[in-house]
């Protein structure tokens, strides 16, 4: 299928589309004016990090995210909800999510709720906790190192309390001899490196409680938002434009395919498998019977039927009679508009004709062509009046009309009659000249 072609369906299912997108809108707009507003409030955090020793004095990336990954489980595991909910009074746990910037120490914490107050609220003690838990986790995790360190320099200290003592007695003793000197000061030096080597160590986790417990700061505190983040309706609304408008698209497509009619000249040509003889354009505004008195309003279409004629008139031998049906499917389609302008423009060309109006359901060729429908084919079928009485004059002199009739018959009475046929119908008449029959399809098969 040709680009043209699906441009011709969006066209010709132009409401479908045009239905869903509007549906589309209106429900996104719907939805997002019936949804509760929800705030959300950011509380944006540092969290120091170096690595998993501080005395190495350098960054470790693997153990920073582990960390920070750590942190977020906090937040947002159901232990910190709760504990906010019941600070706060909350009849549910808060929706809590956390954002790690990349390539950086910074945290954010947002928090939801329907009131700006709470949001703020709600973000701000997450924050809390979140610095709470830290001291706690890094608190409990050196408390036995320092312990252990402690209990090693206390020992120490006595220990080379000890020694000393021991030394000084070496001094005054008049018996020690300098092998005995030399190897207790030799203890006490080793004792002594060994008491700052701990003092260092000591020093060392301390420092790195200090800076672990106290990692966690504030950046930038929580506010209450002005405006709510949800739902966001300019959003919604576009989404459903686009949404409504691809459902509408396919609809169409959906309904093209299943649909059977036939709407262009096109598609009758490659069903039927026979090329179309005329095409008549449509007009605003127009009377129904053009041509008649020289009008020019109408040119596109009086040449239209002017080439039909042409095209129609080829395939009959010049001055023989010859009788045609003009029919549709259904009410509407203009069989008796194209019947009235085809005679018009045979009549124009010289050759005699006389229309007949076989539209038993709704005759309209009388009102066309302004004559009356007090006799016509119905009254000629049942007997009740002969030819001549039957025939109309029309402004043109070769131009005959014979109406409908103003005897009600039922048509599927006739429909299977020679008599109703062109053919018969030309027979009974026994004239000279072009026959042109309009009757609706569904009467020809009902």
């Amino acid at each position: 299928m040709e680009l043209r072609q699906y441009i011709a369906i969006l066209r010709r299912r132009k409401w479908i589309i045009i239905g869903a997108t509007i549906l589309g809108v209106l429900l996104a707009a719907g939805l997002s004016y019936l949804a509760t507003p929800m705030y959300r409030s950011t509380t944006t955090l540092r969290v120091a990090t170096v690595g998993s020793n501080i005395t190495n004095g350098r960054t470790d990336i693997s153990y920073t995210d582990r960390l920070m990954n750590t942190y977020s489980r906090i937040v947002t595991g159901g232990s910190a909800a709760g504990q906010i909910a019941q600070e706060l009074g909350l009849a549910e746990r808060p929706a809590l999510t956390v954002e790690l910037i990349p390539n950086t120490e910074l945290m954010r914490i947002s928090a939801e709720a329907p009131d700006p107050q709470i949001a703020q609220q709600v973000a701000d003690s997450a924050a809390q906790i979140l610095i709470a838990r830290s001291r706690e986790l890094f608190a409990g995790d050196n408390q036995t190192t320092i312990e252990i360190l402690g209990r090693q320099i206390e020992q120490t200290e006595s220990e080379l309390s000890a020694l000393r003592t021991q030394y000084e007695q070496l001094l005054v003793d008049e018996e020690a001899d300098a092998a005995r000197l030399n190897a207790a000061s030799q203890n006490i030096a080793l004792k002594e490196r060994t008491y700052t080597t701990l003092l260092d160590e000591y020093e060392a986790v301390r420092l790195d409680e200090a800076v672990r417990t106290n990692a966690v700061s504030i950046v930038e505190p929580a506010f209450a938002p002005r405006e709510p983040s949800k739902p966001r309706t300019e959003l919604n609304i576009v989404l459903g434009l686009l949404v409504g408008l691809f459902a509408g698209v396919a609809l169409a497509l959906v309904r093209e395919n299943l649909d059977t009619r036939l709407y262009t000249p096109g598609q009758i040509e490659a069903i039927t498998k026979i090329p179309a003889i005329g095409r008549i354009p449509a007009a605003q505004n127009q009377p129904r019977l053009v041509g008649m008195d020289g009008m020019t309003t109408f040119q596109p279409q009086v040449e239209a039927f002017r080439r039909l004629r042409i095209n129609l008139l080829s395939f009959v031998p010049d001055g023989q009679p010859y009788a045609m049906l003009v029919t549709s499917a259904s009410e509407g389609e203009g069989k008796s508009t194209v019947t009235a302008n085809l005679a018009t423009a045979i009549a124009k060309s010289g050759r005699s004709v006389v229309v007949v109006d076989a539209d038993m359901n709704d005759p309209s060729l009388h009102t066309i062509f302004n004559v009356s429908n007090d006799r016509g084919l119905t009254n000629f079928l049942t007997k009740q009046v002969g030819v001549g009485g039957i025939l109309q004059e029309t402004a043109l002199s070769n131009l005959q009309v014979i109406a409908c009739g103003s005897t009600m018959l039922e048509p599927a009475g006739f429909s299977g009659s020679p008599q109703l046929t062109p053919a018969g119908l030309s027979e009974r008449l026994r004239h000279g000249s072009e026959l042109l029959g309009s009757a609706q399809m569904r009467a020809l098969l009902s």
